[in-house]
């Protein structure tokens, strides 16, 4: 979520100068806005993705079926990549939501997951830690899906 906190506040003003724009030309658009994307690169060191698909199938499965629930997520997806040139990620973890939330939101948000996982700031921190040992993000992209009128 953190990339989130960053781009929040840029897309949010990039929006409100926007709107007034696409609001007079949006019926010429033969599209609608749809949900943000965000792709996340990950790249596994040899011998670790069996480990790592397990975290995924469990904690960050977990925690994305949870956001899910809430309405934060509209859906998530993992894609590993069959055939990796040298250099690209070995999977991608690709989540779906329909709008950035505001200041409060977040903050409401960040209570109600702290409250529903049950850890601390240092065991999650912990276990990321654990993670990062054999796992490694190479980039991610925020894209904007459209749909045809």
């Amino acid at each position: 979520m953190n990339i989130l906190r960053i781009l929040a506040p840029v897309v949010l003003a990039t929006t409100a100068i926007a709107a007034p724009q696409v609001a007079s030309a949006q019926s010429e658009w033969p599209v609608d806005n749809g949900d943000y994307v965000e792709i996340t690169g990950i790249v596994v060191d040899d011998g670790h993705e069996l480990e790592y698909t397990k975290w995924l199938a469990t904690e960050w499965r977990k925690s994305a079926d949870f956001a899910v629930s809430k309405g934060w997520l509209s859906s998530y997806e993992i894609m590993y990549n069959v055939n990796p040139r040298k250099g690209e990620p070995t999977l991608y973890l690709v989540r779906r939501f329909p709008n950035f939330p505001t200041s409060a939101e977040e903050d409401a948000r960040d209570k109600a997951y702290r409250e529903w996982d049950a850890r601390t700031e240092s065991q999650m921190q912990a276990a990321s830690a654990g993670r990062a040992e054999f796992r490694h993000v190479s980039g991610s992209m925020l894209l904007r899906e459209v749909t045809w009128k």
